[in-house]
């Protein structure tokens, strides 16, 4: 049957999906992207590949299948998947016979979970409108089936990773979350070897809900720390608890469990996406940094409070006031204090500059942005992250407070 034959209406699309949901829901998770590339076969795509990010950020990795195209990592930075990945929108190349490459973000909700790429003979609308719909249902299917493999871990990693680093991959939430209010986004380094730094993250109705965590010390001993604190912090939001009970629960535990020179710091925040209002504790970090229009124009400071784990420190609570647009960034000391050649220290005055010189150019979005922030710090440091270094990001839209009025 020739292209042109081919149907592509709604109707079809539609049980085209139903059809591909009815036999994935009990299909072997190693099957799932073979499965994809035969329903795509329906419409006249060919060479189906399904890319997933590796950990470091930095390549895009194809699944092994049958039926599938394995191709060679494509890079995040400069590659039309990668464009497609970093954007979150379709990227069409054409190629030298005219047909068309297509790249299409799979996205779970909001988090990037990779890009599906296909190459049609002609596109028009029905195959865009077809084909998105297609990516999001494998996106869907993908994190779905990962709780039951490690193929698709397999396939990201591309070099051995440490004991601690699985643990600490294991307890993060997704890398990036956007909803019309707020976007927040977080990447560790480095990435195989992390072991005591992680955050969390939680939307519970109009309150934000935010943590960044540094336990001290390196290898499995700072990893149980982290999964202690992480444990804690969510079980006290989980309990409708305030900001300064949060850090209690964190301190009782960390004490309780570990000895008395063991501690974590910790930055907890709780913003209200529909006022901008921001209440922090800042317990031994370095303070987040406030960016407005592409510079960073203040730390938001507050009175430190101890690290939790010291046992029956006083909180300290700080409020501040964010503006539509602004950005909070929030770091571990791995960034600031790896030494440069000669012994130097990086510096805080380092990282305000590279974020600055960022801001001149124009956003890609807060996770783009991030990872590109990340990439930059890590060259401006010699290629260097001899501590675990996390960075964190909030970006604070405004507007109404009902995430649905987005949908009207």
């Amino acid at each position: 049957m020739g292209e042109e034959s081919v149907d592509r209406s709604e109707g079809f699309g539609e049980r085209l999906l139903g059809l591909l949901l009815d036999r994935a829901r009990v299909m072997p998770p190693q099957l799932i992207a073979p499965l994809v590339a035969e329903e795509v076969a329906r419409i006249g795509g060919r060479d189906v590949s399904i890319l997933l990010q590796d950990y470091a950020q930095e390549v895009l990795v194809p699944l092994p299948g049958r039926k599938l195209h394995v191709g060679q990592p494509q890079p995040v930075a400069g590659s039309p998947a990668g464009r497609a990945f970093l954007s979150a929108d379709v990227v069409e190349v054409v190629q030298a016979d005219g047909r068309v490459r297509m790249y299409l973000p799979l996205l779970d909700g909001s988090d990037q979970v990779g890009v599906m790429s296909l190459t049609l003979d002609t596109v028009g609308e029905d195959d865009r409108r077809l084909l998105r719909r297609l990516a999001g249902l494998v996106a869907d299917m993908l994190v779905t089936k990962n709780a039951y493999t490690d193929q698709f871990f397999q396939a990201r990693r591309r070099e051995p990773m440490s004991v601690s680093a699985e643990i600490q991959w294991s307890l993060l939430p997704p890398l990036t979350m956007t909803v019309p209010q707020v976007e927040v986004a977080g990447i560790l380094e480095p990435a195989y070897r992390v072991a005591g730094d992680s955050f969390d993250y939680a939307l519970n109705d109009s309150i934000l809900h935010a943590a960044v965590i540094d336990a001290i010390g390196h290898g499995l001993d700072a990893a149980a720390m982290a999964t202690i604190a992480i444990g804690a912090y969510r079980h006290a939001r989980r309990v409708f608890v305030s900001l300064a009970e949060k850090y209690a629960y964190m301190d009782e535990a960390i004490s309780q469990q570990f000895g008395p020179d063991h501690f974590a710091t910790a930055q907890l925040m709780h913003l209200n996406i529909a006022t901008g209002e921001l209440e922090l504790v800042n317990a031994g970090h370095p303070a987040p940094l406030l960016i407005r229009d592409g510079r960073v124009v203040r730390q938001l400071e507050s009175a430190t409070t101890l690290p939790v784990g010291f046992g029956g420190e006083e909180h300290r609570i700080r409020r501040h006031v964010l503006q539509p647009g602004d950005r909070v960034l929030c770091y571990t000391d791995g960034i600031i204090e790896e030494h440069l050649t000669g012994g130097e220290l990086f510096g805080e005055e380092r990282l305000i500059r590279c974020v600055n010189r960022l801001g001149q150019e124009p956003s890609q979005g807060v996770r783009a942005d991030l990872r590109k922030l990340s990439h930059t710090l890590k060259d401006e440091r010699g290629g260097c992250t001899s501590d675990d270094a996390t960075l964190f990001m909030i970006e604070w839209h405004g507007g109404a407070a009902d995430h649905l009025a987005a949908l009207d």
